[in-house]
């Protein structure tokens, strides 16, 4: 970037304008520090997906650069929530969080607090943060979040509530900083929003409607992280199979994946989340010759019975999606495949819980996240008729739940014995002298090796299987 002048007006245009807005930031930081004799501090909470995790690295970026310091303790000098709003209970979490925000705030008037992310995208939510939390100084969404700079710099000259809520956008501005958590993998998005409109889900109201980057700024900014010391990105959109239908020039998640894959230097390729009614045989065929894509498929069922899955709006059915899973295992054998299931949609029966238990014993999942359905305000299933007792749920939830892990079990001791690949992620926190890592398939493997390793990729032998991870020996010495 250019110097900037700050004596003269903000620029119009982006990525240039929110530059201008991280230098005033910088001097006001600067300023304060000078003043209390120490660094100003700031503290990112995320609630969510990876999605929001990708967006607090975003945050995180613009804090540094500004100068700030961050801190793991939530009594700092600028505290922002990054939220998330799937369920009822991630709303309930962050109003019982921001009491104990409100007791730091106290002690230190200088504080600011932000809330930003998808909770924020819901008029209710902002009516009683309004009403309830004046002690709150910015609040903003999921869709102008690259203006958080500007909306920093209004906020330290402010003793107002600042709200700038949008309620959707087509606009993606690039080159922004970021910091991320990760030195050698990172997220990267290639698609915002969502067009699916599951009768049960809040996303696309909250996230707005799919917007796909163009494919030449995906690649700059993979060469760019490989050129940082990346080796392994996940590709990031709430549908990456529907990737770039909007482009100006349209191209498909497949052609995409094989642009990235001839990027010198980036060795793993991995990507969330998929739908099931857009998920093409091109992409299998690219998975399947892949020497970079990941062997793992995250592929969400919700249900297995076609009824409710026409009730959810999931435009596939149960034999649809069994002949999808064995279209996949036929041409991919070691793959490992991973979903998500809901229990107690209104209206599920016992027949229907069965089909779902049918699915799972057929499609035999290496993991699988279970979730009890949470009626969200504002989708079509809130209101629908015959909500299941919670007694119901809760014992179809425990029979599910011990079948998945019965059958993850299984699955995962498929692999003792296999020498595999290894990206080291951290240190054990458990036992002393070993190091944690993840196989291509999304597999945990703990191994004995030194914190040196992390963020390279060493070949390991699994040795033994303990359920949901692997002990192993490292080959590599």
């Amino acid at each position: 970037m250019e110097m900037i002048d700050l004596n003269r007006p903000a620029p119009t245009t982006e990525p240039e304008r929110q530059y201008y807005f991280i230098k005033k930031v910088q001097e006001y930081v600067k300023a304060q520090s000078e003043k209390l004799g120490r660094p100003l501090t700031a503290n990112i909470t995320t609630f969510g997906c990876q999605m929001n995790a990708r967006d607090s690295e975003k945050l995180s970026g613009i804090l540094r650069e500004a100068g700030y310091v961050e801190t793991e303790s939530e009594d700092a000098d600028f505290v922002i929530y990054n939220t998330c709003t799937v369920r009822e209970n991630a709303n309930l979490r962050v109003y019982g969080r921001l009491g104990v925000l409100h007791g730091y705030k106290k002690k230190n008037p200088n504080m600011k607090i932000a809330l930003c992310g998808c909770m924020m995208q819901e008029a209710t939510v902002v009516e009683k943060l309004q009403k309830s939390y004046r002690f709150v100084d910015l609040i903003f969404g999921t869709h102008n979040i690259f203006k958080f700079a500007e909306l920093l710099a209004m906020t330290l000259e402010s003793d107002r509530m600042i709200i700038d809520i949008w309620k959707d956008t087509d606009q993606i501005v690039e080159d922004l900083p970021n910091e991320r958590k990760y030195a050698f993998k990172s997220g990267v998005n290639i698609m915002f929003g969502c067009n699916n409109f599951c009768s049960y889900c809040i996303v696309p109201y909250v996230r707005g409607r799919e917007r796909s980057r163009e494919a030449k700024d995906i690649v700059r900014e993979i060469e760019a992280l490989v050129k940082d010391g990346v080796v392994e990105v996940m590709l990031l959109g709430q549908n990456v199979n529907s990737y770039g239908k909007n482009l100006e020039q349209p191209m498909t998640f497949a052609e995409l994946l094989r642009e990235i894959e001839q990027i010198d230097g980036l060795e793993r390729i991995r990507f969330m989340t998929s739908h099931p009614k857009d998920l093409s045989d091109d992409l299998i065929e690219v998975m399947a010759n892949s020497k970079k894509i990941c062997p793992h498929l995250h592929l969400p069922l919700q249900s297995g019975s076609s009824r409710i899955l026409k009730a959810m709006n999931r435009r596939y059915d149960k034999e649809k999606y069994l002949a999808l899973a064995k279209k996949i295992r036929e041409r991919m054998p070691d793959i490992a495949l991973t979903t998500d299931i809901i229990v107690g949609f209104p209206g599920e029966t016992e027949e229907d819980f069965q089909e779902t238990l049918d699915v799972v014993r057929q499609v035999r999942y290496d993991s699988a996240f279970t979730f009890i359905y949470s009626k969200r305000t504002g989708t079509p299933a809130a209101v629908m008729e015959d909500q299941i007792p919670e007694d119901v749920v809760k014992d179809r939830f425990d029979r599910l739940l011990k079948e998945v892990q019965t059958i993850s079990k299984e699955m995962s001791e498929r692999f003792t014995g296999n020498e595999e690949t290894v990206l080291v992620e951290e240190k054990n926190s458990q036992m002393d002298g070993y190091v944690t890592g993840r196989l291509g398939n999304n597999h945990v493997v703990h191994f004995e090796g030194s914190e040196e390793l992390i963020g390279k990729l060493i070949r390991v032998r699994l040795d033994e299987c303990r359920g949901f991870y692997y002990m192993g020996t490292m080959l590599d010495k």
